[in-house]
């Protein structure tokens, strides 16, 4: 993509507004089969409540919807307030266009900004652009998660990611 193209995209907060495109992207996601081991989309109630209000962005390309990123908490438990679970899905069509870096380091900012310390990922093997789009913004793989989950009667690994903050937690 070349530079003038990246600069018109816009990452705003995501807000109920925005769900219908999140609900898009998401189920793109989901068809993959790669992306999540949900297989039935929520509703804004309940995807809502398990994201943290402070650090949920959608961003935008040229007016259009192109990708989604939001953290959830990793536990209830006071010790683990800023160790966050990353979400982030771009549209097919934006996919290798920089949008989910753009998205993620924005992600990082925010979560820094929140006082979270720790971001972590739970990725499936077979989604290398994700794998790779974590590493590059200074997540490392700490193990597999081997079977972790049966998925249409297949069980399925799952890499374990995690990014510590060099601002936050030292």
């Amino acid at each position: 993509m070349h530079n003038q193209e990246l600069k018109a995209y816009q990452i705003v907060p995501l807000l109920p507004h925005h769900w219908n495109d999140v609900r898009l992207i998401y189920q793109k996601g989901m068809e993959t089969g790669d992306a999540t081991f949900e297989t039935t989309l929520p509703d804004w109630e309940s995807w809502d409540i398990m994201h943290l209000h402070c650090c949920r962005f959608i961003i935008y390309q040229k007016n259009s919807a192109a990708g989604w990123a939001a953290l959830s908490q990793v536990s209830q438990r006071p010790i683990y307030q800023g160790v966050a679970e990353v979400s982030i899905y771009i549209h097919p069509e934006y996919q290798g266009m920089g949008l989910g870096n753009a998205l993620f380091q924005h992600l990082i900012t925010e979560s820094e900004k929140n006082n979270i310390w720790t971001l972590q990922a739970g990725i499936f093997p077979e989604n290398k652009a994700s794998i790779k789009l974590h590493e590059k913004n200074g997540f490392r793989i700490v193990g597999i998660r081997e079977k972790i989950g049966n998925m249409g009667n297949r069980w399925r690994d799952v890499v374990l990611m995690e990014r510590r903050s060099k601002k936050v937690g030292l």
